[in-house]
């Protein structure tokens, strides 16, 4: 059984519109290269057709596994969570007790993660350490260098 995949509507939107853009762009593009790579004649010894087949069995796969999340996905219901306490969702403000840097995440699915958008996925070791506490608290995360202690700056929806 797959396993259950936790997502916001935006994420499944966003999903949803990249599968569309994979099967109305970018496949009628690889077969018009494989079909412009057949006219050349000779196939056995035809390196764009070749290439253009891989970049085709590729995307296919993609296309496949996008699906199959798909089908996995429970839009999270934003009015069920509770406020003050970290869960998927929260925005968290974190400071580290050593450095004095602080960091500003929201905690989500691990199919919407992006760091360079302040999106954490909730199965991260620093998100893992955050879920249940509330503003004020201190958090133990171990890491490869050794333990770091973080602060709960802030936490809001």
């Amino acid at each position: 059984m797959a396993e259950t995949i936790y997502m916001t509507q935006e994420g499944y939107k966003k999903l949803i519109d990249e599968i569309t853009q994979l099967e109305s762009v970018e496949r009628p593009k690889i077969s018009r290269q494989i079909a412009e790579a057949r006219d050349k004649g000779d196939l056995s010894e035809n390196a764009e057709y070749d290439a253009a087949r891989e970049a085709q069995g590729l995307l296919e796969a993609k296309i496949a596994q996008m699906k199959e999340m798909v089908t996995n996905v429970r839009i999270i219901d934003e009015s069920h969570l509770k406020s003050g306490e970290i869960q998927i969702l929260s925005k968290v403000t974190i400071k580290n007790v050593k450095n004095g840097q602080q960091m500003t995440y929201t905690l989500v699915s691990e199919a919407e993660a992006n760091l360079r958008e302040g999106k954490m996925s909730v199965g991260t070791p620093i998100a893992k350490a955050l879920i249940g506490k509330h503003k004020g608290d201190k958090v133990q995360v171990s890491a490869p260098s050794g333990t770091i202690e973080f602060e709960i700056v802030e936490v809001g929806m």
